[in-house]
């Protein structure tokens, strides 16, 4: 029994990684990942709006010097007061645009417009709007004539930036971000919807030829119908667990030198104090940022996600490659496949919706039970292990999981030996059932 099912992973496994396409994916998907972190700030750097020249009519003479003294907005204005008549100027081809302020803008803050040749950039409107904002405000603060407002203002203003620690079960203190906890948790979550569909759907795929060329009757007179089914799904398991498990090695890599190699020395300076639990966040321009690097960069962590990663990987490819392979043999096409699969696919997709809500709160009832439901766990739960959960609530996932699969392959199983031998008849939920109680 053992030296078939080894002769069926070795087969599997072998087919599929000797395959370009395996070693493409598995080369190209971490300088992807790479790619998508630097990608946001190429685009910020070159997405930048152009300079405009936009003449501004102030009728109320609080705005335009707001503007020129608005830093944000003159990073892509170029102001000109005028009073000539608004038809003239926006009809003049000196100007990119025109800015319109009425005189009692303080009163009716809406009597303000924007005219220009093309179309304009969020970021102008946005600095315009909040340039004008501004004025008004500072217009009806001195109507108050409070003797030195302007100071008790400045003097009253605060910006808090809480220092989030996290206390581990050996009582030391880990910097952590909320924000980048949730981010790895879904881009896990969706890595792992990627590899149950794939696969899976490899699975089924492949039993499908098989079935369709007739391969399997050979096949099975030299083999149990179960012990081909375990082979199939355990050697294309194989393929999943190498490319995540080479995935995982770079990341490693990357965390720990290519990450703190382009970093500059005092922004290294102050990870290394967050990771210690010892920065002041209080003096940080961005403790956001410093926290997610200072997780970016521990090994520790990036392994730690990575191990989960596999178990759930493992655990959870079983359990739906058992469904996808019994739905292989109960078919003789794919089209015939492609009606029975929603089946197993509408819990996924159900999984991504209930991971994607973890992020609000991680520690809820929602996120508790369908991190425990073995046919959502496995995505939910991957949402929150980065926000360091309870270490109990990880290994009871696991194993309802793993227990789950044994019963899971058992029914497919009887339904896999069922129906490798049918043929000409598209079956139905309740002939798949029935297929299942043959004894």
């Amino acid at each position: 029994m053992k030296s078939n099912i080894g002769i069926i992973i070795s087969r599997e496994f072998s087919e599929r990684v000797s395959k370009k396409s395996f070693l493409i994916t598995t080369i190209l998907m971490p300088i992807l990942m790479l790619g998508l972190m630097v990608a946001p700030a190429l685009l910020m750097q070159f997405s930048s709006p152009s300079q405009s020249t936009i003449a501004v009519i102030d009728e109320s003479g609080i705005v335009t010097p707001r503007l020129a003294s608005d830093s944000a907005a003159m990073e892509f204005l170029t102001v000109r007061p005028t009073t000539a008549p608004i038809d003239s100027v926006i009809a003049s081809e000196d100007y990119d645009g025109v800015l319109f302020i009425g005189s009692d803008i303080v009163d009716n803050p809406s009597n303000a417009a924007l005219y220009m040749h093309e179309a304009s950039s969020m970021e102008m409107e946005l600095a315009v709007n909040s340039a004008i904002e501004d004025a008004v405000r500072d217009a009806r603060l001195r109507a108050y004539n409070i003797e030195n407002l302007p100071q008790i203002l400045d003097e009253v203003d605060v910006s808090v930036n809480v220092s989030t620690l996290r206390i581990n079960d050996d009582g030391d203190r880990e910097s952590v971000s909320s924000m980048l906890s949730m981010m790895i948790g879904l881009f896990m979550t969706f890595v792992l919807y990627m590899f149950l569909l794939i696969y899976g759907q490899m699975v089924m795929t492949s039993i499908i030829e098989e079935k369709s060329n007739r391969v399997l009757e050979l096949v099975v007179s030299s083999v149990k119908p179960v012990q081909l089914m375990m082979g199939k799904i355990i050697g294309v398991g194989l393929v999943a667990v190498v490319q995540v498990t080479i995935w995982a090695v770079l990341l490693c890599l990357m965390s720990a030198f290519l990450l703190p190699a382009v970093m500059p020395a005092d922004v290294a300076a102050q990870v290394s104090m967050a990771s210690a639990g010892s920065l002041d966040m209080a003096t940080v321009d961005d403790a956001e940022m410093v926290q997610s690097l200072a997780m970016l960069t521990s090994v520790w962590f990036i392994l730690k996600l990575m191990g989960f990663m596999l178990l759930f990987l493992i655990g959870g490819f079983l359990f739906y490659a058992s469904m996808f392979a019994a739905l292989g043999s109960a078919v003789d096409n794919i089209q015939d496949a492609s009606q029975l699969t929603s089946f197993v696919t509408i819990p996924i997709i159900l999984a991504i919706i209930c991971s994607v809500s973890v992020g609000n709160d991680p520690n809820g009832a929602l996120a508790f039970w369908t991190s425990m439901i073995p046919f959502t766990s496995p995505m939910v739960m991957l949402a929150r292990i980065p926000f360091d959960i309870a270490s109990w609530q990880i290994w009871l996932s696991l194993g309802i999981l793993y227990v789950s699969f044994v019963f899971m392959a058992w029914f497919s199983g009887k339904i896999y030996r069922v129906g490798i031998f049918m043929y000409g008849k598209k079956p139905t939920i309740k002939d798949l059932y029935h297929w299942a109680r043959y004894k």
